[in-house]
């Protein structure tokens, strides 16, 4: 692929601008390493736009709180050890070389080990969306009827709060609102 210096720092200002918003800086850099269209994409009923990219994430870095729309990330740890906070309370640890789906809607957030982190990664999300929301911290969406019971609907606060459990397994099982 073939780069200018002007391209570089639009890949790199975009980067920020996804990761960071206008009020916060972060260190990792997005990289797109290519953007296609599929004319009809049966989850959407409708067009969709498939993205891949590296994100290379200094070490030690918290990432911002975000989510991932559309069919979420698929993404690789391709060096270092990537921790995955979720907004709700959990935490995994990915080694290089694991791989790893973060479910759409989900709040989470990414820490960079003692080394440099770079992940590959591909996003498939309605045409005209970002990849990637930064969000505050929160607890959502609910991926399973599961999370639901008990008390489980009340910690949802993301996209929606939900009010019984019976609303919360509508919307697991609705796929959203």
């Amino acid at each position: 692929m073939r780069t200018t210096r002007l391209n570089k720092a639009i890949v790199v200002g975009l980067g920020a601008l996804l990761l960071g918003g206008a009020t916060s800086v972060y260190a990792a850099t997005s990289v797109i390493s290519a953007v296609g269209t599929i004319a009809h994409f049966e989850p959407f009923d409708g067009p969709a736009t498939m993205t891949a990219r590296s994100l290379f994430i200094e070490a030690n870095e918290v990432l911002p709180w975000h989510q991932h729309p559309g069919i979420g990330a698929y993404t690789i740890v391709k060096t270092g050890t990537l921790t995955v906070e979720d907004g709700c309370g959990g935490e995994v640890v990915y080694p290089q070389g694991t791989a790893f789906i973060e479910p759409p809607g989900r709040v989470h957030r990414g820490i960079a080990g003692d080394v440099p982190v770079e992940t590959v990664q591909t996003f498939v999300v309605p045409a005209g969306s970002a990849f990637s929301v930064t969000v505050s911290k929160a607890c959502g969406a609910p991926l399973v009827v599961e999370e639901c019971k008990g008390d489980g609907w009340q910690a949802f606060t993301y996209p929606r709060t939900f009010s019984s459990q019976g609303d919360c397994v509508t919307y697991v099982l609705q796929g959203g609102d």
